[in-house]
Parts: C-alpha cells; sequence; structure tokens
C-alpha cells in the first residue's frame, strides 16, 4: 500500500497509479454494481485540509477510469471543480430565507420534468434541489460557505447524497393547488408514478399440429395471472383505511446503509424491507393480503398466423399480470411447439418430401401422385430422371409468417429403385436391352 500526499491530506491508495485530470464537477455520480445494488463513495480528507478550503476550486474524489469503472480494473484520481449553489439558484451569497426559497420556487416550476421535456431539463431540476437543500438549511449551509460542497459531504451530514428532489418539491408546493402554472399535475403526479409497479408478464406454452402451424389457427386457451383485487380495488389496503407514510424509509421507498472505509464512506441503496419499496404501510386487505392482486383464471381467443414454427412466441399486449399502485399491466407472451409431421419435414419455408419411383418409371417417366399440405397433388416425373433428382412443386410450402399470400416450395427428391432379383422373364429382356446398348454404343463409334 503507498501513501499518496495530497497537500496536508493523505489518501490511502493499494496498487493504483494515480493520474490527476482536470474535468468539470458533475454532483451525485452513483457508480452501480453487477449486483444491481447503487453505490455512492465519497473520499473525504480532514476539513481542516487546505483541499477543502473555499480558496481552494478543485475538489479530489475518486471516479473510475471510465464511464463502466465497475466493470474494468484500475482506478484513478480526478481533480475536478465543484458547482456554485449560489449561482445555480441565481442568488447572491448574502440572500435571506425567503429570497432562496423564492428562487427555487420559480427555477423548480420552470425545470420540472414533467412540465419541461428538454433533454437536461431533468439534470438541471435535480441541480436546483440539491442547492435549495444546502442554502435553506442553516448549519449545511454555513459549511458550504466555509468549506464548499466538500464540507457538507465531509461532515457526516447525511451519507453523501442529497434527498429525493420530487419528495423535496412536493413538500414546497404542498396546499397550493395547481401550483402556479403546472398544468394541474397536483402533489402526488410523481410520487404516486414512482411507486407504481408494472406487472410482470405471462408465458404459456401451446402445441399445434403440422398442418395448423402451417395455415395458422384459432384457439381458446386458459391462463391463470393475477389481477387486480376487486375489494380493494388494487389499493392492497382493508377498505375504511388509509396508508400512512412509511417510518423506515420516510415514504422513500429505500433505505441507505453507511459505512466508513479507509477510502471514504460506502454506501449502498436498497428496497425497504418494510414496505416493499411503496413508501407506504396500510393494513392489508383480507382478499388480497395487501399485495393488491389476486389470482384469476381467464379464457381468452388466441389467433395464431400462418407460418409460426417450434420457438415462435407470440405477444399478447396488457394480458399478463396486473401491475401494482396503478401500473401498467404486463404482457402475454404464447411460446408454440409444432409436432413433426411424419411425412414431411419443415425447412424454413419450404417443405421436403421423398419419393421412390420404380427404374423403368424413372426411365420412360410417369406421373404419381404426392402429399401436400393441400392434400395428394399429382406431379410428373420426367422421363430419363436419374437418382437423388430434386423436382420443386412451386409454392406448395409454407405461407410466409405475416405475409399469407407468399409461399414456399415442395421440394421433393426422387429415389430410383433398382430391383435385387428379376424373374427369367425379366433377366432375358434386359439381357436383349443390354444387347441393343452395345449395338448402338458400337454403332456411334464407327
Amino acid at each position: 500500500m503507498a501513501i499518496i500526499p495530497c497537500g496536508s491530506t493523505c489518501v490511502a491508495q493499494w496498487g493504483i497509479r494515480p493520474q490527476f485530470i482536470i474535468r468539470s464537477y458533475v454532483p451525485n455520480r452513483i457508480m452501480t454494481a453487477q449486483s444491481g445494488v447503487t453505490c455512492s463513495m465519497s473520499y473525504l480528507g480532514a476539513l481542516s485540509s487546505s483541499l477543502f478550503s473555499r480558496d481552494s476550486s478543485p475538489l479530489l474524489s475518486y471516479m473510475g477510469s471510465s464511464q463502466k469503472s465497475h466493470r474494468r480494473r484500475g482506478a484513478r484520481f480526478i481533480v475536478r471543480a465543484e458547482s456554485d449553489y449560489y449561482t445555480v439558484l441565481g442568488v447572491s451569497r448574502n440572500a435571506s430565507k425567503s429570497e432562496i426559497k423564492s428562487a427555487y420556487r420559480k427555477l423548480a416550476r420552470s425545470y420540472h420534468p414533467d412540465v419541461n421535456k428538454d433533454p437536461g431539463a431533468e439534470q438541471k431540476f435535480k441541480e436546483i434541489s440539491n442547492a435549495y437543500e444546502v442554502l435553506s438549511d442553516d448549519e449545511k449551509r454555513s459549511l458550504y460557505d466555509k468549506y464548499g460542497e466538500a464540507g457538507v459531504k465531509g461532515a457526516g451530514m447525511g451519507m453523501g447524497d442529497f434527498s429525493n428532489p420530487f419528495d423535496l418539491f412536493e413538500s414546497l408546493f404542498e396546499g397550493m393547488g395547481g401550483m402556479g402554472g403546472m398544468g394541474g399535475m397536483g402533489m402526488g403526479g410523481r410520487s404516486s408514478r414512482s411507486r407504481a409497479v408494472d406487472g410482470q408478464d405471462e408465458y404459456y406454452s401451446i402445441v399445434l399440429n403440422f398442418k395448423e402451424a402451417v395455415f395458422g389457427v384459432e384457439k381458446e386457451i386458459e391462463i391463470t395471472r393475477l389481477e387486480s383485487c376487486g375489494t380493494c380495488n388494487g389499493s392492497g389496503a382493508k377498505p375504511g383505511t388509509t396508508a400512512s407514510k412509511c417510518t423506515t424509509c420516510g415514504g422513500q421507498g429505500q433505505v441507505i446503509s453507511s459505512a466508513r472505509t479507509p477510502l471514504g464512506v460506502f454506501q449502498q441503496v436498497m428496497t425497504c424491507s418494510s414496505c416493499g419499496g411503496t413508501g407506504e404501510i396500510s393494513n392489508p386487505c383480507n382478499t388480497c393480503s395487501g399485495d393488491g392482486r389476486v389470482r384469476k383464471t381467464k379464457r381468452i381467443s388466441l389467433k395464431v398466423p400462418a407460418g409460426v414454427d417450434s420457438g415462435s412466441r407470440l405477444r399478447v399486449r396488457s394480458e399478463g399480470n396486473a401491475g401494482k399502485k396503478g401500473g401498467s399491466p404486463g404482457d402475454l407472451f404464447v411460446v408454440i411447439e409444432v409436432m413433426p409431421d411424419p411425412v414431411l419435414k419443415r425447412d424454413d419455408t419450404n417443405i421436403l418430401y421423398s419419393c421412390k419411383v420404380s427404374y423403368i418409371d424413372a426411365i420412360l417417366g410417369t406421373t404419381i401422385k404426392v402429399p401436400t399440405v393441400d392434400g395428394m397433388v399429382d406431379l410428373k416425373i420426367p422421363a430419363g430422371t436419374q437418382p437423388n433428382t430434386t423436382l420443386v412443386m412451386a409454392k406448395k410450402g409454407v405461407p410466409v409468417l405475416n405475409k399469407s399470400n407468399m409461399r414456399g416450395d415442395q421440394l421433393v427428391r426422387i429415389q430410383v429403385e433398382i430391383p435385387k432379383r428379376l424373374s427369367s422373364e425379366e433377366r432375358k429382356l434386359i439381357e436383349e436391352l443390354a444387347d441393343l446398348s452395345k449395338d448402338k454404343a458400337a454403332s456411334s463409334r464407327r
């Protein structure tokens, strides 16, 4: 382990070669681990260090070697500049609390993602909320004025992260009706949507015979899925009761655990186990046990298009499990399995068939009946057909999926049968034929 001096602060390093690069500061950089847990790393030094002085604009922080740092080995130190919260809100450094609140309300209305659809609006909204959260609190503002952003994060205020900007917004605008031009979004607009959970997809397997897969079929199937509870109308709460904010997570639906390490504070953001991520605690409905959904059986009509094959999946929208808290329902995916035909084989949109003919018919030519998906069809065997010749029966194959007016072909492979035993009369005729062939060959050489 090596110790890297940084002014009056020492930063421990394990096998990492430091690199110092100037980059603009982006607040609340979050790294997501491969396990799906969101982690935030803050690397802290002593507050008395010149590194955190107001006169020193760079802030030392740990970032990955790229945006995908969690996938690559090695890391580097980066020096980045802080943002100025007073500039973000557009107020002076000696602004009063009322001036700061007024500036926040004005900017928050303008950049709220439900009103402003510009790509950078949500990020700007978060920056405004972060700035207001610090400057509206006397203790945090004092630390910020003295040490900058590092003072707020490094002094153990919070967890090194900011509050949910949408909850902060709603707490300030509560009781203000339409919120002065927010388009009637209302208090619960975003928080209710953030708690909504979309329903999961359902899967159903169906077996078709060969011709059903080729030409399509309409079947009635019975599925079992989660539907919205009729007793509590999907709320999960016992009728006559109302839900209350979860005290474990404060209505956030997530809890943050923090642990100090030699490199700083390591945080984990996890779904609240008390409320299941909904942010609310309620007296559960007796019918659905608080889930808001019950499992029911339903029969639906399924139209299978022509040309499907084993492994094909049909998607029936909104026929999956119901969502929770107003979330959208999932979809139903029907997985197709096709039973093979004992005679006809499928090769994409073509059908393969092998046909045996006698050597006499192969020599003289004939017409035979061949099975197809359309029934028995006459096939002409040309005179002089050679063994393993493939004859094409146009448009007797499988319709192209979603293009039923287009079809493949049926390919017929001719297998010429040679008799293993001959009668004396047959042998005599064959020998005469052989003599004729020899005389013909001799004549052609003269």
